[in-house]
């Protein structure tokens, strides 16, 4: 059951700091310092009965008009490949949780939380505290210099929770001092997830290339970046963002890519999908001679390819390996942060990367807000060396207190809602084996697994067509399953997702009919 909290910015940020804000905006106004003060200390429900009870009762209403549809002409002014994606009628003309109304009037369910970014579902009351925030002045502009108290105390909560600690334990400013690697306490505050995951490669091949000519570690040994295979032993296994750099650790940018092995400025190569003994000696391999590698990098589970769920033994192994020769660990965790009891999956897992990528989820859609945490052994990089003006926004850090102190109360709920989904699709599987093969993925990050890409997509366009319900056949990768992926809000309750797991049973007897007509 989703506890419903009551929270104040006091709550959250202390008394001193609050008073220090409400006295500056009274100087600044003129304000009543006594209502100002009211406004920090004035408590939110954060998932209010009201609310909750409006969530179960919306679920019964997906794919229902529920609004006059806006029909409209505005095209924009896309790229040609947005243009192809684009689908107006779905776009959003408001949102309630889980649910959002499109340009056609119908009712949506979030059924991949928008893209992975809204984990408590849209217009969370808890985000509320955002506007008190601005009722109290507090500037979201900030820069690298001035990075502000709301963001500094972040950081330091983000270093706890990576490390399994209350902000408040004495055990913290240990691992802050720390210089050791697999020990995250360090954090540079970006806005996407792309750029967080390109300072982790920055910082890895700093050890290859001097970055303002003093000596780096590995000069002269041509670094080589370790990815996850995909299931025909190349490259696309894996997904990292869209910078050139990590493009080509998916075999983007052939060309540049064989410019670059020519003149062995670095190297990329996979690494079988849950093979410890293809991996240790693939890393024996790249650690002979003139080679070095630079880095390994994954998710936990791909989002990006399947929906494949490594394993806890794989990735344990893995690390292991990588201790032992000096390499360092990136888990990119922007698909899968904030949607766990204790908002990371590595730590479930057991394992100690020395790079953790963060965002989407934690600041709930309300703002853009991506960071890499890593672990002081690697931190070789300027100010100016993994920089972006507006990285470090207080109200964007408000937004992530915000979800890790509702996430923080809810681990229960989130554990048994995320199992009891899983273990549906899997069911439902089972009992469409002419069309699915099976379930991948984990909790509400649960993919349904088709014997071909036209099951998949007939199931998908189903399920988006005919029953507003936003999911996707990930189809786009060459040699990927075919799979329909979801990823729920974590305030899907038990009752919500049977509802769901309702509709899929019907989209896909539809589709099993129809295959079976056609054979």
């Amino acid at each position: 059951m989703i506890q419903n909290i009551r929270r104040s910015l006091t709550d959250l940020l202390g008394a001193e700091y609050t008073a220090a804000v409400w006295r500056a905006r009274a100087a600044l106004t003129g304000e009543s310092p006594e209502a100002l003060r009211a406004v920090a200390d004035e408590k939110v429900d954060f998932y209010p009965e009201a609310f909750a009870r409006r969530q179960e009762e919306l679920m019964g209403d997906i794919g229902h008009s529920l609004a006059p549809a806006f029909a409209d002409t505005e095209d924009g002014a896309p790229t040609h490949s947005y243009r192809a994606a684009q689908h107006s009628f779905a776009a959003p003309l408001g949102g309630l949780g889980a649910f959002r109304i499109g340009e056609d009037g119908r009712l949506y369910f979030a059924g991949k939380s928008e893209h992975y970014q809204i984990p408590l579902g849209h217009d969370f009351p808890g985000y509320s505290l955002i506007e008190n925030a601005k009722r109290l002045g507090i500037p979201n502009a900030t820069h690298n210099n001035t990075r502000g108290f709301i963001t500094r105390t972040l950081e330091r909560r983000l270093i706890a929770a990576a490390n399994g600690l209350q902000p408040t334990d004495p055990a913290l400013d240990r691992i802050l001092s720390q210089k050791e690697p697999g020990v995250l306490n360090t954090v540079i505050n970006l806005e996407t997830g792309s750029l967080a995951v390109e300072a982790a490669l920055k910082m890895m091949l700093s050890r290859f290339y001097t970055i303002d000519g003093a000596p780096a570690q590995y000069a002269g040994r041509v670094p080589v970046f370790i990815v996850m295979a995909d299931n025909a032993g190349g490259v696309t296994g894996n997904y990292h963002g869209t910078t050139v750099l990590a493009q080509t650790l998916r075999g983007l940018w052939p060309d540049f890519y064989t410019a670059v092995q020519k003149n062995e400025l670095y190297k990329v190569v996979s690494v079988p999908i849950k093979d410890s003994g293809a991996f240790a000696e693939t890393m024996r391999r790249w650690n002979e001679g003139k080679y070095k590698t630079a880095g390994f990098c994954h998710e936990i589970v791909l989002m990006n390819y399947g929906g494949i769920r490594l394993s806890e033994e794989y990735l344990q192994a893995a690390y292991k390996v990588c201790r032992a020769t000096d390499t360092p660990v990136l888990c990119d965790e922007i698909q899968s942060c904030a949607w766990y009891d204790g908002l990371f999956l590595f730590r479930k897992y057991g394992l100690t990367p020395d790079f953790v990528s963060v965002g989407k989820g934690f600041p709930g859609g309300v703002y853009p807000a991506s960071k890499i945490l890593t672990s002081a052994a690697f931190d070789s990089l300027s100010q100016f060396g993994a920089l972006v003006t507006n990285g470090q926004e207080e109200l964007a850090s408000l937004a992530y207190l915000v979800t890790m102190e509702f996430i923080g109360a809810n681990g229960a709920h989130i554990e048994a809602a995320g199992r009891y989904y899983h273990e549906q699709v899997r069911a439902l599987a089972q009992k469409y084996p002419q069309v699915c093969t099976g379930v991948e993925g984990d909790a509400h990050m649960t993919a349904l697994c088709f014997d071909s890409v036209d099951d998949a997509v007939d199931f998908c366009t189903r399920m988006n067509r005919d029953r507003c319900v936003d999911i996707s056949a990930q189809t786009y990768k060459p040699n990927c399953p075919p799979v329909a992926l979801t990823k729920l809000p974590l305030i899907t309750t038990e009752t919500m997702a049977g509802r769901l797991v309702a509709l899929f049973d019907s989209a896909l007897a539809e589709t099993a009919a129809q295959k079976g007509a056609a054979l």
